[in-house]
């Protein structure tokens, strides 16, 4: 699917609110502290790509970054390049890459980074949504960064959509990236300025990340998905959304409506807490068998349904 800018953190020209993260990873590198392999650790749409993404702009290319206000030029070559993964000094590679990724692919990688970079200048490789890596990716991935080059560094960004191996998390030094509840309001607020969005979902009472926020409001006005619209009507047309496009976001969004309207449940006393729990985790383990196994969606909305009108 086409969507807009906003949705690519590469494409994020500010970074808003982690200037603290910035700075304190700038300075690592800069006083050649930085270890080889950092993890960043946090909820998705908190901004780990974008920080490590403006972390590269201002080492590539000084002239067009701004320090001060964390802001990218246009103009900037490195920036052009790096939307069309050219950099010869970058790796990058998400989690759903690696998917169906052969052997061959790890030793094509371990080839390509053990080759000299130009101008003899340091390599970065991030692995993005490294959480979701399936275990013989994570394993041989393992092996190349135990060892890891004089100019090779490794940015892990874990979404901790699911447990990661311990065996990864100890090779790395972990950076916590946390918003709290003033910062994420910002944040937000100033996403909503300078995308100029249309409110469908309030800021405070979802609860959610920015980069999530800035998505599902986007999904909701495009798509005419209310969270007043009935439950059941908008998890089905959520289902029916991720069949015709195989996007993980239209389930991401699924998931939200779901807390959402547990909590809805549990603010207005529907149910007792033990069956609100009850409830979402019959939803949840039923949305996540849709995507593991791929059951008719008629089938699953129809158990769901169930479930919710007779416990």
């Amino acid at each position: 699917m086409n969507y807009p800018n906003f949705f690519n953190p590469k494409k994020s020209l500010k970074l808003f609110g982690l200037k603290e993260n910035f700075d304190f990873i700038s300075g690592l590198y800069f006083k050649k502290n930085l270890p080889k392999v950092l993890m960043l650790s946090g909820a998705k749409g908190s901004g780990k790509s974008t920080l490590i993404n403006h972390f590269l702009y201002s080492i590539f290319d000084v002239k067009n970054y701004n320090k001060d206000k964390l802001i990218v030029s246009e103009n900037s070559n490195f920036y052009k390049q790096f939307q069309n993964n050219i950099s010869a000094n970058m790796v990058y590679i998400k989690g759903d890459d690696f998917k169906s990724v052969k052997i061959e692919d790890i030793r094509n990688l371990k080839t390509q980074i053990s080759q000299s970079t130009i101008s003899n200048n340091d390599r970065f490789i991030i692995l993005d949504d490294v959480e979701i890596f399936n275990q013989n990716s994570l394993n041989a991935m393992l092996k190349i960064i135990e060892e890891p080059s004089k100019k090779n560094y490794f940015f892990l960004i874990n979404n901790k959509s699911k447990p990661l191996l311990d065996t990864i998390k100890s090779r790395a030094l972990e950076i916590k990236i946390i918003l709290n509840e003033k910062m994420r309001l910002e944040i937000i607020d100033e996403l909503i300025k300078l995308f100029k969005l249309e409110l469908i979902l309030d800021p405070k009472t979802s609860g959610l990340s920015p980069g999530n926020f800035i998505k599902f409001n986007y999904l909701c006005k495009e798509y005419d998905l209310s969270l007043s619209n009935n439950f059941i009507e908008n998890l089905s047309l959520l289902l029916n959304l991720y069949k015709k496009n195989k996007d993980i976001l239209f389930i991401n969004l699924a998931f939200f409506i779901v807390d959402y309207y547990c909590k809805h449940l549990m603010d207005n006393n529907v149910l007792k807490n033990n069956q609100i729990y009850d409830v979402k985790s019959y939803i949840f383990d039923n949305l996540n068998n849709y995507l593991l196994f791929n059951i008719n969606q008629n089938s699953i909305i129809n158990k769901i349904n169930e479930k919710l009108n007779h416990g």
